[in-house]
């Protein structure tokens, strides 16, 4: 049985819980591969996040998970193959000479294209650095999920053995917060699932007992992410972005981007100590997503045994 929630901040209004089932009953196994099923049946359009925006500067910056190479030309961002087509060099140990790569063993410059060396398209959009390097998709225009325009933002990012897939099956799986992460979940309830959108009622924990009741919805814009949106109580318009980058066929890199807002008063001091709410969200979404790795992996595993 979940635990007793005493709720703090915003009071919602009563909502009626979608089913008054046992989550295991509810967690139903083929309503939950059809979500995958449809998460799968859209495209990313070959796009996919290779960095956190903070995490590239004035060196060149190796992407996480993608042999790519990503470097800064003023106002835009750039990404290449991170092999030098002179001689194979990491490029990413190179440096930004007026807008230019230069090789680090035998200073080629380069610039967009070198023989079969050549940029791919690129974006960073304020938090993630995206590249348009998935080549079995048709290329499209990039799906960057809607966000508040005041926040704070917090970014994690760790390697896991399975595919997107399972990353994003993760997600569709909302029975499972109570049991696997007590200690940020004490209670959890599904109101709907309309349109591929599942409408949540959570109780986040503050301290015990003492939690945050909120109204989010999950849906997943391509086969590679999974967005929450707090729709109703504190924080409404705060955003957590879920990206899987593959690696090769069974590795992949998680991208959770944690975007938080508030009309609250607090919120601007929030915004003061910026530096220090991001370390408590990173590590927060952290514990989760060693969890929730473990999870993906355990379902990649029985998915391909």
């Amino acid at each position: 049985m979940p635990d007793r929630v005493i709720p703090i901040g915003r009071k919602l209004p009563p909502a009626t819980p979608r089913s008054t089932r046992p989550d295991w009953q509810q967690a139903d196994s083929g309503l939950i591969a059809d979500l995958s099923a449809r998460a799968q049946s859209r495209s990313g359009h070959g796009w996919c996040v290779v960095a956190r925006s903070c995490d590239l500067q004035r060196a060149p910056l190796k992407a996480r998970g993608r042999d790519l190479v990503l470097w800064r030309v003023g106002d835009e961002v750039r990404a290449a193959p991170n092999a030098c087509p002179h001689m194979g060099a990491e490029l990413c140990g190179g440096r930004v000479a007026d807008g230019k790569l230069v090789c680090p063993w035998h200073g080629l410059r380069l610039d967009s294209r070198h023989g079969a060396w050549r940029t791919i398209p690129a974006h960073d959009d304020g938090v993630l650095i995206w590249a348009r390097a998935i080549d079995d998709e048709a290329p499209g225009e990039l799906v960057v999920p809607m966000r508040p325009t005041d926040f704070v933002a917090g970014v994690i990012q760790m390697h896991a053995r399975c595919d997107p897939e399972d990353v994003v099956a993760n997600r569709l799986d909302p029975w499972h917060g109570v049991h696997y992460h007590p200690h940020s979940f004490a209670r959890l309830d599904v109101l709907s699932i309309n349109d591929d959108v599942i409408t949540l009622r959570v109780a986040y924990r503050v301290a015990g007992p003492v939690c945050v009741e909120v109204d989010a919805t999950f849906h997943s814009p391509t086969r590679r992410s999974i967005v929450m949106t707090i729709v109703a109580g504190d924080g409404v318009g705060s955003v957590v972005e879920t990206h899987a980058t593959p690696i090769a066929p069974g590795r992949c890199v998680v991208t959770e981007a944690t975007l938080a807002t508030s009309d609250r008063p607090g919120f601007r001091l929030a915004r003061r100590f910026a530096p220090w709410v991001r370390r408590m969200i990173e590590a927060r979404a952290a514990r989760l997503w060693v969890e929730d790795v473990a999870y993906a992996e355990r379902r990649h595993l029985l998915r391909t045994r």
